[in-house]
């Protein structure tokens, strides 16, 4: 009877996730090259083809499709039959994430989660970077994904580099000379301080017409035209653009997206690694 490497089986569902062999390999805790020989293999051994490769895009071939859901109970099944007879209480993450990291993909990031590992509980804590790190200094948090903005913390795994643009419904208008209607995050706000610091600057007169408690609330105003808003294009609503350069507005620095961890066990590095795993992937291609 023919075997299938579980290893090869996880390393494919990982990629068909993330879409990214690179993505995968973190989540493993391995390179990208041994991710696709692995695969290659188990494309052998089924003797179908199940990803369709290029130099930018990694996607399901049909056959890869159709062996998804297998693959996956596969997966499942097998982890399920390593831990029958573990005693280990279940594993709870407290994950502390600065509003301006998540978007419209978390539903995505937390599904990479799960499936990485579905017996872990996951607490995510949503909150401003300042707010974050102090909970992570208290030791309040296992883990923080935040934005730095400063001297403060000057380690940490480095996720990506969020390009900062003033986001607004595609029909926003607003007449030279007159106040810039802003969208704006409660002060104390790096983000806010980032935007009014270069409108100051610039000599564009403003008025903060709506503060919101977060992304979601800040992106439904600039979605519903009342405003724009200084928003990473990473999380900035769907429909929304980048209106700085039709406006002549001036250009936003990107800023730094950091995770940092305190004393994990194994399974908790695991999901560590799955999280910034999925938060790179919403930014870069395979």
């Amino acid at each position: 009877m023919k075997t299938l490497d579980i290893e090869a089986v996880q390393a494919f569902v990982l990629t068909a996730d993330m879409k990214s062999f690179t993505r995968a390999a973190e989540v493993m805790d391995t390179t990208q090259s041994t991710i696709s020989l692995k695969i290659r293999r188990l494309e052998t051994a089924l003797g179908r083809r199940l990803l369709d490769r290029t130099p930018r895009l990694v996607r399901l071939s049909v056959d890869g499709g159709s062996f998804l859901p297998a693959a996956r109970s596969l997966v499942a099944a097998h982890q399920g039959a390593f831990n029958a007879f573990s005693d280990a209480k279940p594993r709870r993450l407290v994950v502390g994430v600065s509003h301006h990291v998540v978007g419209s993909e978390l539903p995505r990031m937390l599904r990479g989660l799960n499936r990485a590992d579905p017996a872990l509980t996951l607490e995510m804590r949503i909150a401003s970077s300042l707010d974050v790190l102090d909970e992570f200094d208290a030791g309040r948090l296992d883990a923080a994904v935040v934005l730095r903005h400063d001297s403060r913390r000057l380690d940490g795994e480095l996720l990506l580099q969020e390009g900062f643009g003033w986001m607004g419904a595609p029909d926003f208008e607003w007449t030279p000379g007159q106040p810039l209607r802003l969208a704006t995050q409660a002060e104390p706000c790096s983000v806010r301080a980032m935007a009014v610091d270069a409108l100051g600057q610039a000599g564009v007169p403003w008025t903060e017409v709506f503060v919101g408690g977060g992304v979601s609330t800040i992106g439904a105003a600039v979605s519903a035209g009342l405003a724009v808003a200084a928003l990473g294009r990473r999380v900035a609503p769907a429909g929304t653009m980048d209106l700085g350069p039709r406006l002549g507005l001036p250009p936003l620095p990107s800023r730094d997206v950091v995770l940092h961890t305190g004393p994990t066990d194994a399974q908790a590095r695991v999901a560590l690694r799955a999280l910034g795993a999925a938060i790179r992937a919403t930014a870069v291609g395979p």
